[in-house]
């Protein structure tokens, strides 16, 4: 049995509080609000992100953060992507040398386009690192519905020693060493997944968002393999699996959005009616300035970026993106002369 921490009590925070005691770990969860806190400790439910989820009375709730990181076998980073490294910030004077920190959240600080992983690196230099990332919407993991998901870390050791905390029978856990790789899968893919929330608000049909998902999984797989992460990634759970739950869910906070937006909405109204963190919104300008930086084509995250950020109407965004200039769908395969 583990001895765990778990930062952010949010749907996902506590959907894996949750797991992790199935699998007979000890488990503290942090909130940064103490009314949340409050409200999970007397009620023992996830009133508005996980409801009809009933939350065991030996797990304890907690905004003492010095309390909840210290004396953990382990720590789970929950926090949405925006409050990463000020999270981590504030841990790193209890966090002991090699303590390992896995961190769940997914997004790109548009400042520094640093991942969560090397954020959290920065700020607490002394700590493990490792991210879970993957298909896994917090309202089925909680209700135990079957997942798969991969531990990204530095060493086997570390990631093997997390697959073994987090999987059961509805919880199967892949390693990979690309934690680059997944990170930016993660994290790009909640902007292609604004796209589709759009299409959709906007009327289109499946053939639209099929070639949405396909074509965003091209761009992502652009820019990520030139900025350093590996084309298996892009290819598996972490990247085309993560996109096509985001994109088709019910549970997607990102879809929801760009559906609003589609339907008429501003950014901030979307934002403001889908009551949760649209981590997709906050990653759009880091990608963009990503592709600048590495020279790649992102036609999709740009068409995007200006529907967000430059008042641009969703449906001359699509029209702009099928009216480029014709070009063949893989630039590598060529004809026999």
């Amino acid at each position: 049995m583990a001895n765990v921490g778990i930062m952010g009590a949010g749907s996902w925070g506590t959907a894996l509080a949750l797991l992790l005691h199935k699998n007979g770990h000890q488990v503290t969860v942090w909130s940064i609000s103490e009314e949340e806190v409050e409200m999970l400790s007397t009620k023992r439910e996830h009133v508005s992100k996980l409801p009809g989820v009933k939350i065991p009375e030996d797990m304890v709730f907690t905004s003492d953060l010095e309390a909840a990181v210290k004396g953990r076998d382990f720590i789970v980073l929950a926090v949405p992507s925006s409050f990463t490294r000020s999270t981590a910030r504030k841990m790193s004077p209890y966090i002991p040398e090699k303590q390992i920190i896995a961190d769940v959240a997914k997004g790109i600080e548009e400042d520094t386009l640093m991942t969560l992983s090397q954020q959290i690196e920065q700020e607490i230099p002394q700590a493990d690192v490792a991210v879970l990332s993957g298909p896994s919407h917090a309202e089925e993991v909680g209700r135990g519905l079957p997942t798969s998901v991969v531990i990204g870390a530095k060493t086997k050791k570390t990631a093997e020693y997390l697959q073994n905390m987090f999987m059961n029978e509805v919880f199967r856990v892949y390693t990979s060493p690309d934690i680059l790789g997944m990170e930016l899968g993660g994290s790009l893919k909640n902007v292609i997944a604004l796209a589709a929330g759009i299409a959709d608000g906007l009327g289109y049909g499946d053939n639209t968002k099929a070639a949405l998902i396909t074509r965003g999984i091209a761009e992502i797989a652009r820019l990520g393999v030139k900025a350093g992460g590996k084309l298996e990634s892009f290819t598996g759970l972490t990247g085309i699996g993560d996109l096509i739950v985001t994109c088709a869910s019910v549970h997607s906070r990102n879809r929801k959005a760009g559906y609003l937006i589609g339907q008429g909405m501003s950014m901030q109204e979307a934002m403001d009616e889908v009551k949760m963190v649209v981590e997709g919104v906050y990653s759009t300008k880091a990608a963009v300035k990503m592709g600048e930086k590495y020279g790649v084509s992102l036609p999709i995250i740009g068409q995007v970026n200006q529907v967000l950020f430059e008042n641009k109407n969703p449906g001359e965004a699509v029209k702009d993106l099928m009216l480029r200039d014709s070009k063949p769908e893989i630039s590598s395969l060529t004809w026999e002369e």
